[in-house]
């Protein structure tokens, strides 16, 4: 089946977040969150060093709501629930269809972070993932010194497959890095009393 035509609900709570993919209008709030979390995301994220204005931001969600059409790549928004409060983002992307897996990634609103906000919206990411997209694998890759990035997919019973050495460079100082490499794959998602909503 082509992907496109995969049917999927767009938005989704847990116990205290609502989970959403971007909306028209949408560039202000992230755009605000971005500039209020710059100096702690600035350092694990590309995209975090130089925010465009509120109108190249709005561009950006309005690329990422057509890319969700497309089934491209899923960014998703994470509210509090019951409100319009952005507490971070994650989603996911490098999709293959054919397999199909999936990777996650994630960063949270400074004023929220060490809540468990992350973890929560985490889980219920790959619970989407392997219940609604069918998927065969889930991975998660990050900085091997972002030690709270890392803690999240243990946490959340990811296996460590390894640390892939000098697998980049970094964004702002230009040394190499190592990539942690974490993933999930279908039989190791667990069962349990969570109910998460889809619509």
């Amino acid at each position: 089946m082509n992907p496109i035509l995969k049917e999927f609900p767009h938005t989704f709570d847990t116990e205290r977040l609502t989970i959403r993919s971007p909306l028209l209008g949408d560039g202000h709030i992230v755009r605000n969150a971005a500039l209020e979390s710059q100096e702690e995301l600035k350092q694990w994220l590309p995209w975090a060093v130089d925010i465009p204005d509120e109108e190249e931001y709005e561009v950006n969600i309005r690329k990422g709501n057509v890319r969700w059409l497309l089934r491209e790549d899923l960014w998703m928004m994470i509210f509090l629930k019951g409100t319009n409060t952005l507490i971070g983002g994650s989603g996911l992307h490098r999709i293959d269809w054919n397999v199909p897996k999936f990777e996650i990634g994630y960063w949270v609103h400074t004023a929220y972070a060490g809540k468990g906000y992350i973890t929560e919206a985490v889980e219920a990411i790959t619970a989407f993932a392997f219940e609604i997209l069918n998927a065969e694998r889930v991975e998660i890759r990050c900085d091997e010194r972002n030690i709270r990035s890392a803690a999240i997919p243990k946490r959340l019973g990811f296996v460590h497959e390894g640390t892939v050495r000098n697998d980049a460079r970094h964004h702002l100082t230009n040394a190499l890095r190592n990539t942690m490499l974490f993933s999930k794959v279908r039989g190791e998602i667990e069962g349990g009393d969570r109910e998460w909503r889809y619509r």
